[in-house]
């Protein structure tokens, strides 16, 4: 997986999400031959109600609130079809694809095959659109450089508050998360960093 992806897989997944990385879309050519067409960096689904608590005292659990940043939707289910870069945040021409992005939401149950095309259409032009389910779907881009001014046909979030949102959730729960392993590439590699930084605090003081 690559770093950059592995980072927003995490970043997902503490915000509540459940994640597919490097999804790939086939199409179906003459003599049933098929080829891939693109492969999508990040899908992720959201249930409405998503939280986390540790199992124990129950009058001591909080309210879990996502990263206001990421613009999670109130009250709605939420899927993400996201596109990670290390560079500028943009979307690539597989993401900008109706046929691809049909395919990803008829795959993955959003949509019924009779309104699948109008979801397309506003997602592609408007960044997000609503299923007839009720269910908010978003074309999101990760990147180190956020595209100048607010794209009106996908949102953006920069991979540096990426990190720092991991890094501070790390150190506000570090007395919780330290009990635990964690085999997340991205996750656990932040925890080694945490670890070695209050360690090698401690012995030099």
């Amino acid at each position: 997986m690559d770093n950059a992806v592995a980072l927003v897989q995490a970043y997902l997944n503490l915000n509540g999400y459940f994640t597919v990385t490097e999804y790939p879309v086939l199409e179906m050519q003459r003599g049933r031959r098929f080829r891939v067409v693109t492969d999508l960096d990040i899908l992720a689904f959201r249930f409405p109600h998503a939280g986390r608590r540790v199992i124990g005292d129950a009058a001591r659990a909080t309210r879990f609130e996502t990263d206001p940043e990421l613009g999670c939707p109130v009250g709605q289910s939420d899927m993400i079809i996201g596109e990670v870069k290390e560079g500028r945040a943009e979307l690539n021409r597989g993401a900008r694809n109706p046929k691809v992005i049909a395919a990803v939401l008829a795959r993955f149950g959003c949509c019924s095959a009779d309104t699948v095309a109008g979801v397309v259409e506003t997602l592609l032009r408007d960044g997000r659109a609503v299923t007839e389910t009720g269910h908010c779907v978003r074309l999101l881009a990760f990147g180190s450089v956020n595209p100048n001014g607010v794209s009106e046909s996908f949102e953006s979030l920069a991979l540096r508050h990426v990190v720092e949102y991991l890094q501070s959730y790390l150190r506000q729960h570090w007395e919780v998360l330290r009990h635990a392993q964690f085999k997340h590439p991205a996750f656990s590699f932040l925890m080694t960093l945490e670890k070695a930084l209050r360690h090698g605090s401690a012995a030099g003081a």
